[in-house]
């Protein structure tokens, strides 16, 4: 005999708060006690997190996990809507809660303030059915993949850069990974991140409200899902395109002779710092404090100051006399650098310019350090009044 399956009922106050869902045939009222009995967890509560829980708890979604580490930055406010003003400061998580909850209050929501990685990842993510990756970071994207297809579970992706943007299912019992499409992690520093590159405001808004859709589609078993396909999507024309993506044998962790059985870190692949790691490789002798080189630059001494941010970066914050030459333009016009001349190289983070230390260094730059930190760590610990980002 076929089992029933029971799903929770809803409260008076709750048919009063779906009632637009209820009253459309392909949901209705078994449709809403689905998603009430739904549990998604949410990776990233940023650009693409916030449209993402900001739909799903308004959906009714009866449990979500928020894990994310990081804190509520002013600069993050020009897309993450989920936050704003007076949580600047405060845990992403704690601040998307507060705001569920008002939007929500009878939706379970709950916090992991910390870094989401192959030792926790199994134990996070075990409450929940649904795993969508609102962090848009190669390392958490491979991870996520490689857990769902594991744990025989649905991945929910979005990625977005600039103008465009992409969305797909992965769900590798039904078809192909992400790892179908891209087997392997690029190598690090290939492709810059969205801090690098910077990003549309209101991209996020679009490509994380077509993730909650799909995750929604997928609890009510409604429509055709975006199951081994790949959607494009580019705000400058606003056109939309579709890409079958079809299942590859020899993938490395869905296909038929399978290589990866466990989750493992990506960090070192992507050129994304380990949680709580240097963001380098170079000896201590080629790094620069912030304040090692406030003093640096007190002195006589000539001092090349060379930013290897793209132009744009510049006009947030740049040190004064610095010249631009973006890393990955540097290998063709260092012959605009002077090496007898001490150089200290700076970008956001400090990660970029590690990479462009090791290429000076291979050039003959005897005297070339990297900005630890970046110009964030300048603007933080020498001049408060230059902005982060």
């Amino acid at each position: 005999m076929k089992s029933i399956i029971r799903h929770p009922p809803l409260t008076p106050d709750e048919i009063t708060r779906y009632a637009r869902h209820i009253v459309i045939p392909g949901v209705g009222l078994e449709g809403q006690q689905r998603l009430k009995a739904a549990s998604v967890l949410i990776v990233g509560t940023g650009g693409l997190g916030s449209p993402i829980a900001l739909y799903l708890a308004a959906a009714g979604v009866g449990r979500i996990g928020l894990a994310d580490y990081d804190l509520v930055d002013v600069s993050n406010l020009q897309r993450q809507v989920l936050h704003d003003t007076p949580h600047v400061g405060k845990p992403k998580v704690e601040s998307a809660r507060e705001r569920l909850l008002a939007i929500n209050p009878n939706v379970q929501v709950d916090c992991y303030p910390v870094p989401f990685t192959s030792i926790n990842a199994e134990a996070i993510s075990a409450p929940y059915q649904y795993l969508v990756d609102g962090t848009d970071n190669f390392p958490t994207r491979y991870l996520l993949n490689d857990l769902a297809v594991l744990t025989k579970r649905p991945y929910i992706y979005g990625s977005i850069y600039q103008f465009e943007g992409q969305v797909a299912v992965f769900h590798a019992d039904q078809g192909a990974c992400y790892r179908c499409l891209f087997p392997q992690p690029p190598p690090p520093n290939s492709i810059p991140s969205c801090a690098m590159g910077g990003v549309f405001g209101v991209l996020p808004g679009t490509i994380g409200t077509l993730q909650a859709t799909e995750v929604i589609k997928l609890i009510l078993g409604v429509g055709r899902s975006l199951a081994s396909q790949l959607l494009l999507y580019n705000a400058l024309d606003l056109s939309f395109q579709t890409i079958e993506i079809p299942k590859n044998p020899a993938c490395p962790v869905c296909g038929d002779h399978p290589t990866i059985h466990h989750l493992i870190d990506y960090d070192a692949f992507c050129g994304t710092p380990a949680i709580g790691a240097s963001s380098t490789t170079l000896p201590a002798e080629n790094i620069l404090s912030p304040s090692e080189l406030a003093k640096k630059m007190q002195q006589t001494t000539p001092l090349c100051l060379l930013d290897v941010r793209l132009p744009g970066e510049g006009f947030i914050a740049k040190l004064p006399g610095s010249i631009n030459i973006p890393l990955e333009e540097l290998p063709h016009r260092m012959g605009e650098l002077d090496s007898s001349i001490p150089t200290v190289v700076y970008c956001r983070m400090g990660i970029r310019s590690s990479r462009a230390v090791l290429l000076l260094k291979d050039a003959g730059f005897n005297q070339v350090w990297s900005l630890a930190g970046g110009i964030n760590a300048w603007a933080e610990e020498v001049d408060s009044h230059l902005p982060r980002y």
